[in-house]
């Protein structure tokens, strides 16, 4: 892509105004334009040095009223590598990853200082669970930013919610801190692919929330998606049969149309959240 309108008319399609000079001037703003996700890595590894760095950088992350509700977990042995990938086997890219790193919401800390400064802690109710969680989610694309701002590729891994029990467990997490997501980091072997987005008139709102012409922007997206980047198979075809016209909402419409996930509540209640 030769500029950042390029890079987001190909992103979102033909909906973006005038990039201001401002942005365009900007390296770092012409990345995060094209950026792309990365599963095939360099074998090269990657400095332990440079990889605490850039969690130093994700912590200097904004965070909800300064209570620094998020942690991160750096996979640094092979047998412990191993073990995750074992509980979370569908991905085996993460294998091959140079570093993979765990980001976690730490609601523990806050109850913990509450105890040790003999405060009562008044706010135990879903906000403690939605705060930390954002806090952990910030950190994770920050990093991001950093890493991929010097040429590193990443990939963030939602598959380890999947068996949050035994991650927690091979983590020694807790209660009151649990994994959100994973990270696989490394070189990138090629440079991967621009996804594509929903138009910017679908998700950009001014002044109140608005779906007018929603359908319209989906279909849309659906059939530029379809041309420049098909699906390589149709999920659940044995439930829904093969599609002639599949698209972005058909293959996210069958993805939810099975339980996913349905044991997280009753996890994060045993990780002693009350979720009122």
């Amino acid at each position: 892509m030769s500029s950042i309108k390029d890079a987001l008319e190909y992103r979102f399609g033909d909906n973006v105004a005038e990039i201001p000079d401002v942005l365009e001037a900007s390296g770092f703003h012409e990345k995060l334009a094209a950026r792309r996700s990365h599963r095939d890595f360099k074998p090269d590894p990657l400095d332990p040095a440079l990889v605490h760095g850039l969690c130093a950088l994700a912590l200097c992350a904004p965070s909800k009223s300064d209570l620094q509700q998020r942690d991160i977990v750096v996979i640094e042995s092979g047998e412990q590598r191993a073990k995750l990938m074992d509980i979370i086997p569908g991905n085996r890219w993460m294998l091959t990853a140079p570093s993979f790193l765990v980001f976690c919401a730490n609601n523990r800390r806050q109850r913990q200082i509450a105890e040790w400064r003999d405060k009562p802690f008044a706010n135990d109710h879903l906000d403690a669970f939605f705060n930390a969680s954002v806090d952990a989610g910030i950190a994770l694309a920050t990093f991001m930013m950093a890493a991929e701002s010097i040429g590193l590729g990443c990939c963030p891994v939602s598959m380890i919610r999947n068996k949050s029990r035994e991650v927690s467990a091979l983590l020694g997490l807790p209660d009151h801190v649990f994994a959100v997501a994973g990270l696989g980091l490394g070189w990138p072997a090629q440079e991967g692919k621009i996804s594509m987005r929903l138009p910017l008139p679908a998700t950009v709102h001014v002044d109140r929330f608005s779906e007018t012409r929603i359908l319209d922007h989906i279909a849309s997206y659906d059939a530029r998606r379809a041309a420049a980047q098909p699906f390589s198979s149709q999920r659940h075809v044995e439930d829904f049969g093969e599609s002639e016209n599949y698209g972005w909402s058909e293959d996210k419409a069958r993805q939810y149309s099975r339980p996913d996930r349905a044991d997280f509540g009753a996890f994060i209640r045993e990780k002693k959240f009350d979720l009122r």
